[in-house]
């Protein structure tokens, strides 16, 4: 039987989804290819044809909306404008929200899988580095200064975002964590001079008041 035209990014994309969710909650190792497919509605049997190993799978995983245009795992209220002048404090304010912090599931993979790609192979830490060099490249283009120093305050940025997260979630004390989320905002606003930037309220995907 002839599938229609699409049907087999659909399904790939189905399988990328339940693996995300999946990963971003137990982590690699925690996860069979058998739940993976479960969550995709799927069986076992399929997922060689659209997959060599759970290893490429998960490379594939790593991306996000930073280097996937039609990646959907936005949180309500805190979507970004990439093509924004403002897109640096868009990013800031989004990586730092509230949504992010309880939406494990749908987060950023920096965020979440970061101790399995220092155990992983070549090709999930080139994924894993494509990511922040495509974070750091949006910040950079907002921040003031030469190349160089617009450089390193968006990687400092970047790690700041990516860092505070990770410690925030690690954290048993939810005001504890929020406070440091709050606090890594703010410094992460200072860095970039973004401390008094409004972001726009309308637009298909803008900040639209992250909760912090």
């Amino acid at each position: 039987m002839a599938y229609a035209e699409g049907h087999r990014d659909a399904v790939k994309g189905k399988i990328v989804d339940s693996a995300r969710r999946l990963f971003n909650r137990h982590g690699f190792d925690g996860v069979s290819v058998d739940q993976v497919m479960a969550g995709a509605g799927l069986t076992r049997g399929g997922f060689y044809s659209y997959f060599a190993s759970k290893s490429d799978l998960y490379a594939e995983v790593l991306g996000c909306f930073f280097t996937d245009p039609e990646w959907r795992n936005c949180w309500e209220g805190v979507e970004v404008d990439l093509a924004s002048k403002n897109a640096g404090p868009q990013v800031v304010r989004a990586y730092l929200s509230r949504q992010h912090f309880e939406d494990v599931e749908n987060s950023c993979p920096m965020v979440a899988l970061p101790s399995d790609v220092t155990r992983s192979g070549e090709g999930a830490k080139i994924a894993f580095e494509t990511i922040f060099k495509a974070m750091v490249s949006v910040l950079e283009r907002g921040t003031g200064g030469d190349t160089k120093a617009r450089h390193k305050v968006a990687q400092a940025t970047a790690a700041l975002c990516v860092g505070g997260m990770v410690v925030a979630r690690a954290m048993d004390d939810r005001k504890l964590a929020d406070e440091l989320r709050d606090a890594c905002m703010g410094v992460a606003l200072g860095l970039g001079g973004w401390e008094n930037v409004k972001t726009a309220k309308n637009g298909r995907r803008q900040m639209a008041g992250a909760q912090v």
